[in-house]
């Protein structure tokens, strides 16, 4: 069920690509962007409570896709390439083993689905 579920993000990651595919951006901007939303692991270095939020709101799924839904409707190919982006980090992460991160009771932050062996 793991390697079904990591083929269904890789999958989610290839049409992030195709996506992109039909938005007026040099190929290289996916690249450059595509670690954007790691930027959000600062605030956990800031503050883990606030942090844990934030970094999951960038790495939400349903954020990227409401993202470039709204890019798309609205014709402003900026805001559908941040969707774009978010839904393909998103997904290379998960394919990774990587995932949303929970709190604990005390407030600590722990990642639920680091891979073994991490």
């Amino acid at each position: 069920m793991k390697n079904l579920l990591k083929l269904e993000e890789l999958a989610q990651l290839l049409l992030s690509i195709y996506l992109f595919s039909s938005l007026p951006f040099a190929w290289w901007v996916y690249p450059v962007f595509f670690l954007a939303p790691d930027v959000s692991m600062l605030m956990l270095m800031l503050n883990k409570r606030l942090g844990t939020p934030v970094y999951n709101l960038f790495h939400h799924k349903a954020l990227a896709v409401g993202v470039y839904l709204l890019g798309s409707l609205f014709g402003f190919p900026p805001l559908a390439l941040a969707g774009v982006v978010l839904l393909g980090h998103s997904s290379l992460d998960r394919v990774l083993g990587f995932g949303l991160l929970a709190s604990e009771p005390k407030g600590s932050v722990t990642t639920g689905s680091l891979p073994q062996g991490a």
